[in-house]
């Protein structure tokens, strides 16, 4: 579908021109009309396929048609990663460019002061991590009695994470009249039972292939003792020239692994929790503009990261979950562009690796394939 015909306010039109968007992906096109309408919506969608421009855009053209009266919060986007919430609001910065529409990000790494004066001042759209935002709330600077719109965007990843009481501390505070929209790459029975909390007769989507994994990604399993791995890692990097994400387990592993490719001439940076605020923004900066090469992450970095052109996903180990590998991999093959899974599996993985292939109904190709 064009973007011309849905019929945006012109300050939206001339937003997505610059963004060079003409036509929109089919998760776009299937939940304008319900989110523009202003009811409650389940959306589950894979990775990579718009789901942030397909709920900010109707979003923010309901607010520009209903003019405020006055200042207050009216939209409030809740993520659970830092990442994720900075991606979400870079988005709506793009957005709102010709519009006099505000917003914050309200999480941690960034300054309470800061957040503190702009929730003070009403800004029209918030985006926050549960936390951080809880923090605010009962310090009595963020007040919502104007909000129009929740979103819980990654809900599946906040009720894995344990984040799902807090979110019911903050929906306490909201209006009970709002719309509330969730958007998922999966939907657990955990996520829809927690959705049935705080949704009033929500209506239900599913674009795309069930499970969350996009067409587009070769999926590769490759087997090979755990002290091998590096010397097969150090090989592959040396003669591919794509971007590459690498996922690790632990936050050590993380640090090792950065240093055993810097010394063999990789540009590669860590990102995991143990890192500043401005050094994992650094590193997800660098990677964007091609000075870091090879980003290792723990899989904090599994949502939110958004970066056109990851041509491969290398997972040091398979991922304890079903999940983890959808949202690892996710991060290739990105608004239809072609990319590839490498799950490198020693022999006491294996298990591992064939309950998600089971569950996923997965078909991996050998690593000879790369070659």
């Amino acid at each position: 579908m064009d973007f011309a015909t849905l019929g945006l306010d012109a300050r939206l039109s001339r937003a997505i021109a610059d963004l060079g968007f003409t036509q929109t992906t089919p998760v776009q096109s299937a939940v304008f009309p319900t989110v523009a309408a202003g009811e409650d919506l389940i959306a589950c969608a894979q990775t990579g396929t718009g789901k942030t421009v397909a709920f900010l855009l109707p979003t923010l053209q309901r607010l520009l048609a209903s003019p405020a009266s006055r200042r207050g919060h009216r939209v409030l986007v809740l993520a659970p990663t830092r990442e994720l919430a900075v991606q979400i609001e870079d988005d709506v910065r793009s957005l709102v460019k010709y519009a006099r529409l505000s917003g914050v990000t309200v999480c941690g790494g960034m300054s309470m002061g800061a957040q503190a004066r702009a929730l003070r001042a009403g800004v029209d759209i918030v985006v926050a991590t549960p936390g951080r935002l809880l923090d605010h709330i009962t310090n009595g600077v963020a007040r919502f009695d104007q909000l129009s719109v929740l979103v819980l965007d990654e809900a599946d990843r906040m009720v894995d994470m344990g984040f799902w009481p807090d979110v019911r501390r903050i929906v306490e505070t909201l209006p009970a009249e709002r719309q509330t929209l969730l958007f998922s790459a999966t939907t657990s029975h955990d996520v829809m039972k927690a959705a049935k909390e705080i949704m009033r007769a929500p209506k239900m989507m599913q674009v795309g292939k069930s499970g969350g994994l996009a067409s587009t990604i070769t999926h590769v399993s490759h087997q090979l003792p755990t002290d091998a791995k590096a010397g097969w890692l150090d090989s592959f990097l040396a003669r591919t020239p794509q971007h590459a994400l690498v996922f690790v387990r632990t936050k050590h592993r993380a640090d090792r692994l950065v240093q055993t490719l810097a010394a063999r001439g990789h540009r590669c940076a860590p990102l995991h929790a143990n890192r500043s605020q401005s050094q994992r923004h650094a590193a997800v900066q660098g990677f964007k503009s091609g000075h870091v090469r090879v980003l290792v992450a723990t899989d904090i970095a599994a949502r939110g990261l958004d970066v056109d052109g990851i041509g491969h996903v290398i997972n040091f180990e398979p991922p304890t979950t079903v999940d983890a590998y959808v949202h690892r991999v996710g991060r290739t093959g990105r608004a239809e562009a072609s990319g590839t899974a490498v799950t490198l599996v020693a022999p006491e993985e294996r298990g591992a690796m064939k309950a998600i292939e089971r569950a996923l109904k997965l078909q991996t190709v050998p690593a000879a394939t790369l070659a």
